[in-house]
């Protein structure tokens, strides 16, 4: 009798544990939504800063590691380096921090947007130019494609945490890119095909670094609550 009783029990606790591991499956494999359709993985406001921030934290390491390479191979001696321009440059960007807290939501959030729009198309042909430079190994020219990807990504994840923030009433429906992205280039966004691929990689390394902190900014602001 004790015997059987052991094994109805391990037979019991095997099956629960089946259950478990197939609704958690369930639940990672379910797309992520902001407002609650149905098949989706709902998260909060908070959590979705967090992913963003995460994302925004790799790209920027992963521009610094490839701007570290460039200057390796490229410029051997930084007295070669001259002022950039950056094809950003337009976008009108607070400086520090206090700038940027002064900015409304709307705007701080449309200038994180404005600055991922902007690098979709350079960082795509930059992918492409690392074909020329034979010096460079398969990881580089990775990177180079990780760093593209990347960009998108995190443009669809600030679009998601808009959206949140629209939905809960944070923000008003004022921020334009939601609805024709391509409307926040600037006006001469095609000058970074003049640039230099040193200069690119600067510039991007300098912008990522910029996004990072106002998401940052922006995410201590509307949740303090969550590790501010």
């Amino acid at each position: 009798m004790p015997g059987s009783f052991r094994s109805v029990s391990v037979v019991w606790v095997g099956l629960v544990c089946l259950l478990l591991r197939s609704r958690l499956a369930r639940v990672g494999a379910a797309p992520i939504c902001t407002n609650g359709q149905a098949g989706c993985h709902v998260l909060s406001l908070a959590d979705l800063f967090d992913r963003v921030i995460q994302h925004s934290a790799r790209m920027h390491g992963i521009s610094s590691d490839l701007h570290s390479e460039f200057e390796q191979y490229f410029l051997p001696s930084k007295n070669h380096i001259g002022r950039v321009n950056c094809h950003t440059s337009t976008i009108l960007t607070p400086n520090g921090k206090e700038n940027a807290q002064r900015l409304a939501r709307e705007e701080l959030t449309e200038v994180i947007l404005k600055l991922l729009v902007a690098w979709r198309d350079p960082l795509w042909h930059f992918h492409q130019s690392m074909d020329h430079h034979h010096d460079f190994n398969n990881f580089s020219s990775n990177k180079a494609l990780e760093m593209s990807d990347m960009v998108h990504e995190l443009r669809k994840g600030v679009d998601k945490v808009a959206e949140k923030m629209q939905t809960l009433g944070i923000i008003s429906n004022s921020v334009s890119s939601l609805a024709s992205p391509e409307a926040l280039l600037p006006p001469d966004s095609a000058e970074w095909r003049l640039m230099k691929d040193y200069d690119l990689l600067y510039c991007f390394r300098r912008d990522s670094n910029k996004v990072q902190n106002y998401l940052k900014i922006l995410k201590c602001r509307i949740v303090p609550e969550h590790g501010c």
